[in-house]
């Protein structure tokens, strides 16, 4: 009778620590050889977190890994990554301890054990310039989620003192709808003068307007109505203040010399920064990203600021859409596929991505008759994602191979589909016995 033979694990990373991330305060464990104390606390101060360093350079340590705990894991990992140590960022689902024992001690401890012997994979963290332009993107995004918060205070004012604006011109926020809940804010109540500010762009004629504008203007609601106001234009000013960072950031970024050519017209985007942003991006990356069905500037400026433009971390477009959360599941047991549902994530840029792919459902073009073939055989969510992973995979191939996206049309997708369906037919009928005749066209 053979024996078996028990294979041993190899100890990849000698030298590796582990840290568990906490608000106040971190727990480091090294190698039990290293020093007579092998697991220490350490203060969360930034005199504290330089202790920590010098004690894991007198262990001689080179590779720590912590688990990604909200956002205090951040200081740490900058200032190892500084003086020169290998840091992993891991997620803490991937790394729990035995079942009934945990503490901060154990957890550092069998951080430093499954690091030592290759067990755990560092998660993606871009390079530092990125890690800024994505800090004051995500700020932008912030401020315009919560701009469009007063908005609705607005329109709650409003719609309290039964001045139905909102139900005559689409944006109260727009040109019209700003001079008339302006002019409302400085005392204005005749109706007919307030109609008169409305553009040539307003599908609604005067006299509508001028109906929608009585009210009961009362004192309470109107000074809502004004702080709203007041807390919009705040926003607006702190908004500007981001436009012009993230132009400087993206100058310094600025590697290729590209020639813009022009493309077709595409629909103005509200919340878009007041620069050119599609040149600074182009600059960026060395394609243009816009020139992709669906890809509108801030969704590719969303992408980019969350990944950046070197994708040499991803081995293939795979492992980018895996990354993003948008490849299919691949859970089985005993040989039979339980699910293949995506993982649930919520990485930004895959976000951005699935709203790319929404847009597309009146594209004309073949990542719009793409998207449509697919919501004629799937449900919604998972055309969106199927979409989406398209446009993913579209992006890398971009990125890494330098070459320009040229959209062949609807007609192009339509008869190549057709195509693949006729072959798939004549293929099963020849094995069925029976030949395929194309009817003759009727003259």
């Amino acid at each position: 009778m053979a024996k078996f033979k028990r294979s041993k694990l190899e100890l990849i990373h000698p030298n590796a620590a582990g840290i568990d991330i906490g608000s106040a305060s971190h727990f480091v464990a090294v190698p039990p050889d290293r020093d007579n104390k092998p697991v220490r606390e350490f203060k969360s101060f930034t005199a504290d977190l330089n202790g920590l360093a010098d004690w894991l350079e007198a262990c001689e340590i080179d590779t720590v890994a912590m688990e990604s705990t909200g956002v205090y894991w951040i200081p740490l990992y900058e200032l190892l990554e500084s003086r020169g140590l290998t840091v992993y960022l891991v997620n803490a689902r991937h790394v729990r301890n035995v079942s009934g024992r945990k503490s901060d001690v154990l957890d550092c401890q069998w951080l430093q054990q499954l690091m030592s012997f290759g067990l755990l994979s560092g998660a993606f963290r871009p390079k530092d310039e990125i890690c800024a332009l994505r800090a004051i993107s995500r700020q932008r995004d912030m401020l315009i989620r919560y701009q469009a918060r007063h908005v609705q205070h607005m329109q709650k004012a409003l719609a309290q003192m039964n001045i139905q604006l909102a139900n005559v011109i689409s944006d109260i926020v727009g040109e019209t709808g700003q001079k008339i809940v302006r002019a409302i804010i400085t005392g204005e109540r005749d109706g007919h003068i307030l109609a008169n500010l409305k553009s040539n762009r307003i599908r609604a004629g005067k006299d509508e307007i001028e109906k929608s504008l009585v009210g009961n203007w009362r004192e309470e609601h109107l000074f809502a109505l004004k702080q709203a106001m007041s807390l919009y234009d705040a926003y607006s000013e702190r908004l500007t203040e981001c436009d012009r960072q993230l132009e400087t950031m993206l100058a310094a970024l600025q590697v290729h010399k590209v020639e813009i050519c022009q493309k077709k017209r595409r629909s103005n985007v509200k919340n878009a920064p007041k620069f050119d942003l599609r040149a600074h991006l182009i600059g960026m990356c060395g394609v243009d990203l816009t020139r992709i069905d669906g890809i509108e500037v801030t969704i590719a400026m969303k992408v980019l600021s969350e990944v950046g433009a070197d994708m040499s971390r991803f081995k293939s477009a795979k492992q980018f859409a895996s990354w993003l959360g948008l490849c299919p599941g691949t859970k089985i047991s005993g040989g039979k596929v339980l699910s293949g549902a995506s993982k649930r994530t919520a990485n930004r840029a895959a976000q951005a991505l699935r709203m790319a792919a929404v847009s597309l459902k009146s594209s004309q073009s073949a990542l719009g008759a793409y998207y449509r073939r697919l919501c004629g055989r799937l449900d919604k969510a998972k055309a969106i994602t199927a979409t989406a992973h398209k446009l993913a995979r579209l992006i890398y191939t971009m990125l890494t191979k330098g070459t320009e996206y040229v959209d062949k049309g609807q007609e192009y997708y339509e008869e190549r589909y057709r195509q693949r369906v006729l072959h798939h037919l004549t293929v099963r009928a020849r094995k069925l016995g029976f030949n395929l005749t194309p009817v003759p066209e009727a003259t």
